[in-house]
């Protein structure tokens, strides 16, 4: 059998023109060879697999280089390779100091590359300083590291330093294209395009996935052998998931994550790529940003066909929604039902009502004053924002130009033209028609409406017949569960004057919580009372809260009058107080 030689050896570069996108550095070291401006010490720094090491040696063999020798000629005499992880102590580093002093035998340098440098011990560091700041004219060291953070600082301010990048997923993707075409081998662009993205930007990981591929389907590689053998979810996974969520299909789309968890694939591996799938179609949905989607050209035209189905909005949640899922992954107890409900929760954002027109609408003074009808004051609290949509009438209980009589418990008027109201205010939103119906009650309830105040009624009530109300609706309180509410409303007796009831709290925080709650309770006694005059008039006093501090004799002397007994217990025990 022949010996095979793997391709990351196979097509080393052997000069510089032949490095994958490194342009930048090789240039500089180009210019650097021809002007004479070449340093004595250089650090090759950057990710595993993106040539430091072959550069190194292309530098070595071309500082050497004087165009007479023979093309095999590698000057291996005068380059000498240490591995720093096996050789890292004291006594290696002096060792290769004292052969530095010999000159070299064959051509102009003596090159010393020193990969993984990293691991030298701090020792090793101190012996080589000297040596690395003042080498001998005919030596040049070049250090190679993937972790430039753990060299000490006197070592890297002697060195000239090239920060090595990753390969761009384009990059990799026509050197593979080469290789292929070099092996005759036919090669999907989207195959090589899913081998140059798990590579991660190594070009030796990028070759070695390759040859595995090739050996697995040999001179035919497509992408559904790609993604078979390199066990990765296929761009189809995610487009068909994304057609279910934009169709609702919320129970086709459960089938299919669990036959992705059949095949083997981690939900966690799912999710994260279908956050990454919503960001693509984010991207394909703008000309200026279509370069940075990074996929092959026919899983380009899908992700532009696909992008028109999704809108803005929808892509922008549905990325929050996967990436919280994605964060929430590995703490959680039950992580497919958690990777079910965001599925779930994608494939509801589309539902009918969640797109319903939220422009806000008014109905002008004019309208009233054409129609004959009173103007209608409305008080609306600081914390309400807008209310989306105006009050329909009900055609049996409101005759045309007339106000309901029964202005107490509903206000509707005869929907006039709706005119667009464009204010810069902040919009209420729900996640579901049953939250906007709620929210929209709500809003109703804390609304102070008046129409025509002339006509309310305002009849007249003793101080006798508020308090018997107060108490039933503490009373209604209680039954729901607001105990809070229910006995800042007991602190007080309620007094009458005019209209207007009296309370007196010792605390301000007893007075900001009931004014922020008092429009369900105004609504149920004006109706009790028949008389939409009634207000809160809320003071504070300090002094009672002095009234509830009790000394421990004052307390003795309340419990005393409550039961008499107490006083012989305590004289027959002898007990203090």
């Amino acid at each position: 059998m022949e010996h095979f030689v793997v391709s990351a050896r196979k097509y080393r570069p052997q000069t510089f023109k032949d490095v994958v996108g490194q342009q930048a550095i090789t240039n500089t070291l180009l210019n650097a060879i021809e002007h004479n401006h070449l340093a004595q010490a250089l650090l090759f720094t950057g990710p595993r697999g993106v040539g430091k090491t072959t550069c190194a040696r292309i530098l070595a063999k071309m500082i050497n280089s004087d165009g007479t020798e023979t093309g095999d000629e590698d000057f291996a005499f005068n380059i000498f390779e240490l591995d720093a992880a096996s050789n890292n102590s004291v006594d290696d580093i002096r060792s290769l100091t004292d052969q530095v002093r010999i000159p070299p035998q064959v051509g102009k340098y003596k090159v010393y590359i020193i990969d993984e440098v990293h691991m030298l011990s701090q020792a090793a560091f101190n012996a080589f300083l000297k040596t690395l700041e003042e080498p001998p004219k005919h030596c040049i060291f070049i250090l190679a590291t993937t972790e430039k953070h753990k060299i000490i600082p006197t070592i890297l301010s002697r060195c000239q330093i090239f920060d090595f990048k990753r390969i761009t997923v384009r990059d990799a993707k026509d050197y593979l294209k080469y290789i292929a075409e070099e092996q005759g081998i036919t090669a999907d662009d989207d195959a090589l395009h899913i081998i140059a993205q798990k590579a991660d930007g190594a070009m030796r990981d990028a070759l070695s996935i390759f040859d595995r591929v090739v050996s697995f389907s040999g001179k035919e590689l497509t992408r559904h052998a790609v993604t078979e053998n390199l066990n990765v979810l296929d761009y189809e996974t995610y487009f068909t998931s994304t057609d279910l969520i934009l169709e609702n299909k919320i129970p086709e789309l459960l089938i299919q994550f669990n036959e992705t968890l059949a095949k083997g694939f981690d939900g966690h591996h799912y999710i994260a790529g279908l956050a990454s799938h919503f960001r693509d179609l984010l991207v394909s949905k703008t000309p200026q940003t279509i370069e940075l989607l990074e996929v092959g050209e026919e899983t380009k035209k899908k992700y532009l066909e696909q992008s028109q189905k999704a809108s803005q909005e929808f892509l922008l949640q549905g990325i929050n929604l996967a990436n919280d899922c994605d964060l929430k992954y590995k703490t959680s107890k039950n992580q497919r039902l958690l990777i079910e409900l965001c599925l779930m929760q994608l494939a509801s954002i589309t539902f009918d009502g969640e797109k319903k027109n939220s422009r806000h609408y008014i109905i002008p003074a004019s309208y009233f004053k054409n129609k004959g009808i009173a103007p209608v004051t409305v008080s609306i609290p600081k914390n309400i924002a807008t209310i989306n949509e105006p009050v329909k009438p009900n055609p049996s209980e409101v005759k045309k130009n007339e106000v309901p009589a029964d202005a107490s418990t509903k206000f509707q008027v005869i929907e006039p033209e709706k005119i667009a109201l464009n204010l810069d205010l902040k919009r209420a939103s729900g996640l579901s028609l049953k939250s906007l119906k709620v929210k929209k009650e709500h809003l109703i309830k804390q609304m102070d409406v008046v129409v025509d105040e002339e006509n309310l009624p305002k009849e007249a009530f003793t101080e006798t017949a508020l308090i018997t109300v107060w108490n039933e609706y503490i009373a209604q309180l209680q039954d729901l569960g607001k105990h809070n509410l229910a006995s800042i409303l007991s602190i007080d007796t309620p007094k009458v004057s005019g209209t207007a009831i009296h309370l007196e709290f010792p605390n301000a925080t007893n007075k900001v919580e009931l004014e922020r709650q008092q429009y369900e309770l105004l609504a149920f006694i004006r109706k009790a009372l028949n008389n939409f005059d009634i207000h809160l008039a809320i003071t504070v006093n300090e002094e009672m809260e002095k009234q509830y501090a009790y000394t421990t004799q004052e307390k003795f002397e309340k419990l005393k009058e409550k039961n008499p007994n107490i006083e012989i217990l305590r004289k027959t025990f002898d007990l203090d107080i």
